[in-house]
């Protein structure tokens, strides 16, 4: 490939909309460009990555028996009914008519589509287990795209479905997944990543694994454990407050608290720590209703996990007058009827705290959640936080991380099965429900993710196992006729040989050559240069400053077909997971 004919600019200036350093690398150096908000267009570069991403998943998928399937990208309205996902899920699930004014939806995960694939043919228990794929792109339309390629609205995904006579072979395919996903990352240049049980969301199913690249920039928070390394998501983590209850409990009080209404302004008001305090969150339901959380002052509440125990989506409510609630004043005594309250976990045995009176511009002190909220059930409703106890082992000191997802995997059990009639005959003849198991990866957020990884103030530093191209060759002085003669040599003898290599050879600087260079990030590079030639020789050196070798021209394509051929066999050896 010569350089001159590649489609796209590439400039120096980091573009202002750009704000974590995937995003801006892509831009400037051409690897994407913007259609519209969360949808991009890709030039070759990023193409020439993600084909050999897919082919690294391809292979693993492959060796755990993985069949790749393609489904369609348009799918009827009726499949989502099947499963009842078309009225749970929210607006990210794009729908619209055909011209006959059928409904149909774009599909942003392929659930439905793959029980309908299979149901009539996995109608015998002779037929399990078995495990499709596909590499397809989906839209979702997502509120707050971000971030490049991290988090967009059209994008290309490889989604797996297995499937199963029982949990247990279910389990066991889990595990070899798991595996196969910790070789996909690492074979793709980001070995660090690590899974964290995490929330199953729309996706439903009892157990769910993220694959997480830990970095400031992510937009998840992940709990670590420092003790046993326990890592969860936020969403998912089990939160353990300590307790505190006080030795006396005090009477409940009624005080007058003029203009305080956020937790702050109480608990200054009343000269009281946010840990001895009572908050309110209220919410309504999608399906209707209110419902009110109450927790600890110092606590915030986990949509995931109230949103898991109601069944059904929440959203911040409003509270008016004739709702009988009084903003900024609501506690759990003398509640008006026809609410849902739910109280977490971290209020349970607390006696002191302060709470809302129920009536404007007054709060209570003194409440006993024991005493004075009798029969109330806890539940584990809160977001841990930094500094509590571990889930797993009990020890006090979590730490709170940032994360971006690169891929996950799901127990779905018969989630979708059941409810869109797949069946089998088992040994005994009995009809009987299969489970499944799903496992997703996202190709262009996961080059975005090797690229916020991998990458320094000049371009990315791409692994050679998907690198856009292994060698980078630059003509210094391409006017000068003996300097064009010696790269051109070098360029053949390096395609013979089976090096992917592009070659810059237009009559630019060396600032504006290098510049370039560093922006594809191509793994090594030769120059040939005037000032070399009259030594007889060329640089060799590493994208990442590794070395740098002077090499006699007649050796240079050996020498660099040799290295990056040992750097090959190096990303396929070194995965030992």
């Amino acid at each position: 490939m010569k350089l001159e004919k590649l489609v796209g600019e590439r400039f120096k200036e980091r573009p202002s909309d750009c704000v974590i350093d995937s995003h801006a690398l892509f831009v400037r150096g051409g690897y994407i460009k913007n259609v519209a908000n969360g949808i991009y267009s890709s030039y070759l570069p990023l193409r020439r990555i993600t084909r050999k991403i897919e082919q690294i998943i391809r292979e693993e998928m492959d060796a755990i028996d993985g069949q790749e399937v393609q489904f369609p990208v348009v799918l009827p309205a009726s499949l989502w009914e099947e499963s009842g996902r078309y009225q749970s899920v929210g607006a990210e699930l794009m729908r619209f008519s055909d011209r006959n004014g059928a409904p149909l939806v774009l599909g942003m995960t392929h659930e439905e589509a793959a029980v309908q694939l299979v149901r009539e043919y996995g109608q015998s228990y002779g037929r399990y287990p078995f495990m499709i794929y596909q590499i397809q792109t989906k839209f979702r339309d997502e509120a707050r795209p971000r971030g490049g390629l991290i988090r967009v609205r059209e994008f290309t995904m490889k989604d797996a479905y297995s499937f199963h006579t029982s949990q247990a072979d279910l389990e066991e395919y889990y595990a070899r997944c798991h595996k196969a996903y910790e070789r996909i990352f690492a074979r793709c240049g980001l070995p660090e990543v690590v899974s964290v049980a995490s929330d199953s969301g729309m996706m439903g199913g009892s157990l769910s694994h993220e694959f997480m690249l830990l970095t400031p920039v992510g937009e998840d928070s992940i709990a670590i454990c420092p003790s046993c390394g326990c890592r969860a998501n936020v969403e998912a983590a089990e939160c353990r407050p300590e307790p505190q209850r006080d030795p006396v409990s005090a009477p409940l009080e009624a005080v007058y608290t003029p203009d305080a209404h956020t937790i702050e302004e109480v608990c200054n008001f009343l000269n009281m720590p946010k840990e001895k305090s009572c908050k309110a969150v209220v919410y309504e339901r999608e399906d209707g209703g209110i419902v009110i959380v109450f927790l600890r002052g110092d606590r915030e509440v986990n949509e995931a996990k109230l949103t898991a125990f109601l069944g059904c989506g929440v959203r911040p409510a409003a509270v008016t007058e004739e709702s009988g609630l009084h903003a900024g004043c609501i506690g759990p005594v003398g509640l008006p009827e026809g609410v849902t309250v739910l109280f977490d976990r971290s209020l349970e045995g607390e006696s002191n705290l302060c709470c809302g009176g129920n009536r404007g511009e007054y709060h209570f002190t003194g409440l006993d959640m024991e005493r004075d909220c009798p029969g109330a059930c806890f539940r584990d409703l809160a977001k841990i936080a930094a500094g509590d106890a571990c889930p797993a082992c009990g020890r006090k000191g979590i730490e709170i991380s940032r994360g971006i997802e690169v891929g996950n995997i799901f127990q779905l059990g018969d989630k979708y099965t059941a409810p869109m009639g797949m069946r089998y005959l088992d040994r005994d003849g009995e009809s009987r429900t299969p489970v499944m198991g799903c496992y997703g990866i996202g190709i262009g957020r996961l080059a975005a993710s090797v690229c916020e990884a991998r990458h320094d103030d000049y371009g990315p530093i791409w692994p050679i196992s998907i690198a856009p191209w292994q060698l980078h060759l630059c003509c210094m002085r391409a006017d000068n006729p003996e300097t064009r003669a010696c790269a051109d040599r070098l360029y053949g003898e390096l395609q013979k040989a089976g090096v992917e290599v592009i070659c810059d050879d237009r009559t630019v600087s060396a600032g504006v050559m290098f510049s370039d260079a560093d922006l594809l990030g191509v793994p090594y590079r030769i120059v040939v240069s005037p000032r070399g030639l009259k030594n007889g020789t060329c640089e060799f050196a590493a994208r990442d400053k590794s070395f740098t070798e002077q090499l006699p021209v007649g050796e240079a394509a050996a020498r660099a077909a040799a290295v990056i051929e040992q750097a090959l066999a190096a990303a396929r050896n070194d995965v030992n997971v």
